[in-house]
């Protein structure tokens, strides 16, 4: 089992691994991103978790960003180099957000995330 340290990490980024993510292509996307870490050098900065399903299907594939708590949909390798590559300046990728939380919670960052879809439902 390899262990890391993750003081000094900047981001986490979690890479849904769900079925419909998948569908979508999420391994790819999982690969884009360490892929843009190691061109980058963020290795020490910005770490990745593939993780099982984060309950978005409808918003898919989907990749949450922590500690900020960005919930990013629709996002493809193209996107995804971008979020790392504002990630590692400490700038927020604003395209393709989801949710933000904050001080008063969870808040949808469009209308249509306020409603939420409903999982499996693409």
């Amino acid at each position: 089992m390899t262990t890391w340290n993750l003081q000094g990490t900047a981001c986490h980024l979690l890479v849904c691994g769900g079925s419909s993510c998948k569908k979508r292509k999420s391994g790819e996307i999982a690969q884009a991103i360490k892929k843009e870490i190691e061109k980058q050098g963020g290795e020490a900065l910005i770490h990745t978790t593939f993780t099982s399903c984060a309950g978005r299907c409808g918003d898919a594939p989907v990749v949450i960003s922590y500690p900020e708590g960005i919930w990013y949909g629709d996002m493809s390798p193209k996107r995804v180099k971008m979020l790392v590559r504002k990630s590692l300046l400490g700038k927020r990728f604003k395209k393709n957000m989801l949710y933000t939380f904050g001080k008063n919670g969870m808040r949808a960052s469009a209308k249509e995330g306020m409603k939420g879809k409903k999982k499996g439902k693409n």
